[in-house]
């Protein structure tokens, strides 16, 4: 006759086991936001802030627009979702005039080697009130 455990040993087996697997997989929401390390050197969100920029002053051409020139992606996330989504902060001037800080959200599908920007606009700016 085989024993059985009884369920005042399986439940905080069951929690143990439950919250190993938690801490095990990082705590990460799916779906949720990964800042990306090391943007500066990584090539592949540099290029998509690159293409950020061009392809805002692409839409922009017909308007008789000022142009922007990239500089560099200074802040990046990730999340995944049907593809990768990126949010970039991109370091970037006007054509002929100071710098500014833009916020860009850029959806990338590998496996369709495709790229859609879907949100281009400047980065909001902090004011800190000090009394």
């Amino acid at each position: 006759m085989a024993k059985r455990l009884p369920i005042t040993i399986l439940i905080p087996l069951f929690f143990f086991f439950f919250f190993v697997m938690a801490s095990a997989i990082g705590g990460r929401r799916v779906g949720g936001r990964t800042p990306i390390k090391n943007v500066e050197s990584n090539k592949e969100v540099q290029d998509l802030g690159k293409y950020c920029i061009g392809e805002y002053n692409r839409r922009l051409r017909g308007n008789d627009g000022k142009l922007l020139v990239f500089s560099r992606v200074v802040e990046a996330e990730k999340q995944v979702v049907s593809g990768i989504k990126y949010y970039l902060k991109i370091s970037a001037a006007v054509h002929g005039g100071g710098g500014n800080t833009f916020d860009a959200v850029v959806l990338v599908k590998s496996w369709l080697h495709s790229k859609e920007l879907l949100g281009f606009a400047p980065a909001p700016h902090l004011v800190l009130i000090l009394e």
